[in-house]
């Protein structure tokens, strides 16, 4: 019995990860959504259409999100001069655990908040962290699922490519 639960569990294990490496989000018109910031504004995505925009999905819980913001934070300061945005979304219920995490990072990229999860269903996200490359036309480029050091080299590569489309 152990070895055929074993076995289900790696099945569905390939069968998640499959289905979430094909979201079918890219080549689609991303969703557009508004939500109130981390500086009290209400943004919404449809007033970047001409930049280029990543979105980020992440949660406080969620380690590899904590190492991937500062990085993250690297590439808004760089390349925003240039016409590169990067919207964080977090997920948490309780919106001051992000704001006190995105000070003890020092995070200047801007951070909606999305407590009902409404907008990361639209995203069809199912684990954290989630990005997704939007490009000037306001197109999903690019959905990339989890966050390993190196993967800031795989979107340096994308966002230079799309800006210079």
């Amino acid at each position: 019995m152990k070895i055929r639960n074993s076995i289900l569990g790696l099945v569905f294990s390939a069968f998640a990860v499959t289905s979430l490496a094909s979201s079918g989000m890219e080549g689609q018109q991303a969703p557009d959504f508004a939500l109130k910031s981390s500086s009290g504004d209400n943004l919404r995505l449809s007033e970047y259409r001409g930049d280029v925009v990543m979105i980020n999905f992440w949660a406080t819980w969620c380690g590899p999100c904590r190492q991937e913001m500062p990085l993250l934070d690297e590439l808004y300061t760089r390349y925003q001069r240039v016409g590169f945005n990067l919207l964080g979304v977090n997920i948490d219920d309780d919106s001051r655990r992000a704001m006190k995490m995105i000070d003890e990072l020092g995070v200047n990229f801007p951070v909606l908040f999305d407590a009902r999860k409404e907008v990361s269903k639209l995203y069809e996200v199912e684990a954290m962290p989630v990005t997704v490359l939007v490009d000037r036309e306001g197109t999903v480029r690019y959905v990339h699922h989890g966050y390993k050091p190196g993967y800031e080299e795989k979107y340096l590569d994308q966002i230079r490519s799309l800006l210079r489309e």
